[in-house]
């Protein structure tokens, strides 16, 4: 086993403060890594990083079209959003082609993620509801894909329940990992959630974005999924969010998602590589400084995607007053 390896340092002037440690892992559609620091078969929730494996049974099943599932629904069924006025009416849009409401959803609530909406909607004298969960759309889609089964709806965050089982098995394929051995957890939203081999994440991810050996129907619906979120990017993250600005200046060339604790995976089609970090602390600032210098390193991106990721690989620090203080930057072990 390889020790975690330094990834982000955070600097105070000329002096670094702090270090962040984790697994980088980046792997091709048969599963050979391609690059690696850190412990790459090291066990890991990836959390809501795979909540775009979980949505290949809603768009393969049919259910999606069923229903008549916008890009931007299909997106925020992917999405860990910030809770802003757009992403509430898209969930609750989703759920009234079921004839849903939000009472149907079984995420619990929380006030938005994002600061702005938060603010407002406590200004406004009312409280968060399930709609601004940051898995709203997930479990939008969760129901539909429930409803398209003729599957007693309630219930389907739990483990046993049909949803979750054909979750579950699109998981286990994608990653090559038999879940059923694997260590389960719950996650925030109330799913199931299995550690797995943080290089089977990324060969999953490899897949996921080159379609090699998902079979047709797979394959088409990890393609629709992909597009709904370059068609649709602010609904996966939401303003400021590194995911929304990510698949917007990169558009048909990576597919990024963050998830809880450190965790950040993505897909570069035009390689066929599969992308899958583990940030020891749980750091999300860490997270996003490795994924953009892996992202450099793999394209060498230029333009406005290429200025944008350099400055997500060192992003300046700066104090109550405005001074910038120091920085958080990927280390030379990403360089290219």
């Amino acid at each position: 086993m390889t020790a975690s390896a330094p990834l982000v340092e955070v600097t105070r002037g000329l002096s670094v403060e702090s270090r962040h440690t984790g697994a980088v892992a980046i792997a091709d559609v048969t599963g050979k890594l391609v690059f690696s620091l850190g412990d790459a078969e090291r066990l890991t929730f990836p959390r809501s990083g795979v909540k775009a494996l979980q949505g290949l049974p809603l768009v393969e099943s049919g259910a999606a079209a069923r229903f008549g599932l916008t890009e931007a629904e299909l997106a925020l069924a992917c999405a860990s959003h910030g809770g802003e006025p757009e992403h509430v009416a898209t969930a609750a849009g989703a759920l009234a082609r079921l004839g849903l409401t939000a009472d149907a959803l079984e995420c619990g609530a929380h006030w938005p993620m994002n600061d702005a909406a938060a603010r407002a909607l406590a200004a406004s004298g009312a409280g968060p509801t399930t709609l601004h969960n940051n898995c709203s759309g997930k479990h939008a889609g969760f129901l539909c894909l429930a409803c398209a089964m003729e599957v007693e709806p309630a219930g389907y965050i739990d483990a046993e329940h049909p949803v979750q089982r054909e979750v579950t098995a699109a998981l286990e394929a994608m990653t090559g990992t038999r879940l059923a051995e694997a260590p389960r957890g719950v996650d925030g939203c109330g799913i199931p959630t299995f550690a797995m081999p943080l290089a089977a994440v990324a060969t999953a991810f490899a897949r996921f974005g080159a379609g090699h050996g998902l079979g047709e129907h797979r394959a088409a619906a990890a393609r629709t999924l992909r597009e709904a979120a370059w068609s649709a990017p602010f609904q996966i993250g939401g303003s400021g969010r590194f995911d929304t600005e990510a698949m917007q200046l990169g558009a048909g060339r990576v597919f990024v998602k963050m998830g809880a604790e450190g965790v950040h995976v993505g897909a570069i089609p035009e390689l066929g590589y599969g992308v899958a970090i583990k940030i020891d602390d749980g750091a999300t600032r860490a997270a996003e400084a490795v994924m953009a210098a892996v992202l450099i390193r793999l394209l060498a991106p230029e333009g406005d995607f290429g200025e944008w990721l350099a400055g997500r690989v060192r992003r300046p620090l700066r104090n109550w007053a405005g001074v910038e203080v120091g920085e958080v930057r990927a280390t030379e072990l990403l360089a290219g």
